[in-house]
Order: C-alpha cells, then sequence, then structure tokens
C-alpha cells in the first residue's frame, strides 16, 4: 500500500549562465508530493502516518520555504551575504520561525541565518528533486517523488 504527503514550498532563486530570463532572480511556488510504500498497520489502519510524514518533511523543508537558493558558483552569494551582515539581519528576525534541521551535505548546504540554500548544481526541478530525495531518504520508504514548480515538473520513482 502506499500514501502520498504533498507540501508547498515558495523560494526564490537564479539560474547562473542561463541564456534566458532564468539568469535573474525569480521565485516560485514548488509542490513536493513524496509516496512512500508500508504496510498498513493494524493499530492505526496508516501506511505512514500523514502527520508523521508531514511534519518530518516540514522540518527538513523549512530550509527551502522563504529561501534564496544560490548555486555555491554565483557571484550574488557573498554579496547576498555582506548586505544581510550590514544590515543586522544575518541572524535573521525574531520573528522568522522557517529555520529547519541543518544541511549540510554533497548536494548543498543550508544556512538557515541568512534564508539562504547554497546548491553544488543549478535549482531546477531535477536537481531539487534529487537534493530532497537524499535528505528524506534515510526516514522515509520513498517509491515516487514528484516536484513542481511553475509550469515545470519533474518525477521519479525509486
Amino acid at each position: 500500500m502506499r500514501s502520498f504527503t504533498s507540501v508547498g514550498i515558495e523560494y526564490f532563486h537564479r539560474l547562473v549562465g542561463y541564456a534566458g530570463e532564468a539568469q535573474y532572480l525569480h521565485g516560485h511556488h514548488g509542490q513536493l508530493t513524496i509516496e512512500v510504500e508500508g504496510e498498513i498497520c493494524e493499530k492505526n489502519g496508516f501506511v505512514c502516518p500523514c502527520n508523521d510524514v508531514w511534519d518530518y518533511i516540514r522540518s527538513i523543508l523549512h530550509n527551502f520555504d522563504h529561501t534564496l537558493i544560490l548555486q555555491e558558483n554565483d557571484p550574488l552569494l557573498p554579496e547576498v551575504m555582506k548586505v544581510y551582515e550590514q544590515q543586522g539581519i544575518r541572524n535573521g528576525a525574531s520573528s522568522n520561525k522557517l529555520s529547519g534541521l541543518p544541511i549540510d551535505t554533497d548536494l548543498a548546504k543550508a544556512y538557515p541565518e541568512y534564508s539562504l540554500l547554497v546548491m553544488k548544481k543549478a535549482a531546477t526541478c531535477e536537481n531539487l528533486i534529487e537534493l530532497f530525495y537524499s535528505l528524506l531518504k534515510d526516514k522515509l520508504n520513498i517509491k515516487k517523488m514528484t516536484f513542481s514548480s511553475g509550469i515545470n515538473g519533474v518525477s521519479t520513482t525509486y
């Protein structure tokens, strides 16, 4: 049996070296859907309680929601950090509740104090779904993931 959970995020990014409009900073609403597989639990009737899946996904995706996602080679990266430092918002406002679990992997590093995520690759749907899977696979028995952003989307099975 499979169950699925969907989570939305708001983020902005740009694609370094892209010849079109995506070379400029712009925002998206992203929608991540995760299908998990397992046996139905006799006690609660769920494959995996959706609230458990939701809570875990949100704990990771807080690092993506209302966040600037840049490539590590983006010349804007040091400038953004410098401006946040100058404005005294490097450590975030007290009203910022979007800090997630630490992320520091071969694919990306989160800087929650800056509301910033730095990726090794471009923040395309394809690369983001790879990152999401790498962050969630150890806790969830993921069989399928879909991520859409604007009119673009990708889907993969495991």
